[in-house]
């Protein structure tokens, strides 16, 4: 059985998208690609953290995270080549609607005083990205492991031209957006 906010766009939100900006080619339809979320770790600390960050994301996503490491020598930043500094998980498909579903119904009202997602975090191609400061909005983490407040950035990929089009795509499919656009 296909995930529930699938069966919402399939059934509601491509033809609200057809009939809005006149596509006539069903593939002209945006889409959500995937869904990254990424962890970073300061490159000075302890190498629990980086243990703590893999944690938080696979409870998170389902998914076992990959690591990732630094590039090149920093001295100002104590930072060698090769030393980790995060880990991310890259969500498609089912997962990837299912994880959505959680963020919009269950992680983001638990925000304390949220008033909406900015509606200019758009790159210019149709991509959205949120930060969030604190990993315990989420029901899966357990408060009681938690040891120190860490954030994650969200990066939702869509198949949209422009940010307008992103940004109709995400409202339909129950995004909650700040009035102001």
């Amino acid at each position: 059985m296909k995930a529930r906010l699938f069966q919402k766009y399939i059934n509601e939100v491509v033809p609200a998208l057809k009939a809005r900006f006149n596509y006539t080619n069903p593939h002209q339809v945006p889409r959500i690609v995937k869904i990254v979320l990424h962890k970073g770790v300061p490159a000075a600390s302890e190498k629990t953290a980086l243990d703590e960050a893999i944690r938080d994301l696979s409870l998170i996503t389902g998914r076992r995270p990959a690591v990732d490491r630094s590039r090149h020598s920093i001295a100002n930043f104590k930072l060698r080549k090769g030393q980790p500094i995060g880990c991310h998980v890259t969500l498609r498909r089912d997962v990837m609607y299912e994880f959505l579903d959680r963020l919009i119904t269950a992680a983001l009202p638990r925000i304390r005083d949220f008033r909406g997602l900015s509606p200019r975090s758009f790159d210019g191609r149709g991509n959205y990205s949120l930060g969030i400061a604190d990993q315990t909005i989420f029901p899966e983490i357990d408060l009681d492991k938690v040891r120190s407040q860490q954030g994650l950035d969200i990066t939702i990929v869509t198949s949209a031209r422009t940010d307008a089009e992103a940004l109709a795509l995400l409202k339909l499919m129950g995004m909650p957006f700040a009035d102001g656009r």
